[in-house]
C-alpha cells in the first residue's frame, strides 16, 4: 500500500522543508515480498510448539477425515525400526488397509524388500497400487484365515489397524498365523483407547467399527495366547525412538516369532 506523498512546501520548524516524495514498492517487488511472507508464516506456524515430524506435523499427518491411523504411523516409524531390527529389516511384510503406501516407503530404504496383504477391497486403489498387486507384492487375502505363506517366509511382520477390527475370535487365528509367517518377530501398530471415533463408512468397509483396545488388555491377550513379548526388541525400539526425538502416536507391541 503506497504512503501519502509529504508536501513539498510543508513548513517546519518556522521555515520551508523540501521532502523527497516516498515512492511505492515495483509491483513485482511487492509480489516477491508478500509471497516469501506467507512461507514464513506457514513455517512459522508448523514449527509452533516444536513442531517438524517430531510432533505438529506427524500429528497432522496421522489424521484422514478427523479418523486415527496407525499405518500412517510407519512411514515415520522405520528409521526407528532399522535402528532396533537390523538385518531383520531386510525382508519384511507388512499386513492392513493402505499396505500400498506403507510398501512403497519400505521399498524406497536400501537393501529392504517388502511385501503387503491388504485385508480389505482396493476397487478405489490407484494404478501403482494394482501395479504391485499384478506382480504379486501386494495380495488382497482374508486374514482371518491362513496366509498365502510358508512358515518363516519374512524377516519381521508389521501389523496396523487390521487387528483393531477384529473381535477375539478371529484374533485367535490370525495373531499367530501372523507370527507363523515371521523369522525374526511381529510389531504390532495398534491404536489407543479414545483415540477413534466409529464411522458408518468403517463398519461398511471393515464389518465392523474398530475396537480399541488398552495396553493392558493386549498384555493380557498375549499371556492368554502364549505369543511373548519381545523386550529385546522392546528396549532397543524405545532406545533408539528416544535418540531419535520420535514420539509415536500409537501403540506399538514386539512379539517374538513362534518356536
Amino acid at each position: 500500500m503506497s504512503r501519502r506523498p509529504l508536501n513539498p512546501s510543508r513548513r517546519y520548524g518556522g521555515g520551508t522543508f523540501t521532502s523527497i516524495l516516498s515512492r511505492s514498492p515495483p509491483p513485482r517487488l511487492l509480489s516477491i515480498t508478500l509471497t516469501l511472507l506467507g512461507v514464513f508464516l506457514i513455517v512459522a506456524y508448523l514449527r509452533h510448539g516444536g513442531g517438524g515430524v517430531g510432533s505438529g506435523a506427524k500429528r497432522a499427518i496421522s489424521r484422514v477425515q478427523g479418523d486415527y491411523s496407525s499405518t500412517l504411523e510407519i512411514p515415520l516409524a522405520i528409521p526407528t525400526l532399522n535402528k532396533a531390527y537390523g538385518d531383520s529389516m531386510h525382508k519384511v511384510l507388512h499386513v492392513g488397509p493402505d499396505t500400498c503406501d506403507v510398501v512403497f516407503q519400505l521399498r524406497k530404504q536400501e537393501e529392504t524388500q517388502a511385501w503387503g496383504i491388504e485385508p480389505y477391497d482396493i476397487e478405489d486403489a490407484d494404478t501403482a497400487c494394482k501395479g504391485l498387486v499384478r506382480k504379486g507384492i501386494v495380495r488382497v487375502a482374508d486374514i482371518k484365515f491362513q496366509l498365502p505363506y510358508k512358515s518363516k517366509s519374512f524377516s519381521l511382520v508389521l501389523v496396523s489397524d487390521a487387528l483393531d477390527y477384529l473381535s477375539p475370535k478371529y484374533l485367535n487365528k490370525t495373531l499367530p498365523e501372523l507370527a507363523r509367517v515371521s523369522a525374526d518377530g511381529l510389531v504390532v501398530f495398534t491404536g489407543q483407547p479414545g483415540q477413534q471415533r466409529a464411522k458408518s463408512a468403517d463398519v461398511s468397509k471393515f464389518g465392523r467399527a474398530a475396537k480399541l483396545r488398552s495396553s493392558a488388555w493386549w498384555v493380557r491377550y498375549f499371556a492368554q495366547t502364549s505369543l511373548e513379548e519381545n523386550e529385546a526388541a522392546a528396549k532397543k525400539f524405545e532406545q533408539a525412538a528416544k535418540n531419535q526425538g520420535y514420539d509415536p502416536s500409537c501403540q506399538i507391541f514386539h512379539l517374538k516369532p513362534l518356536p
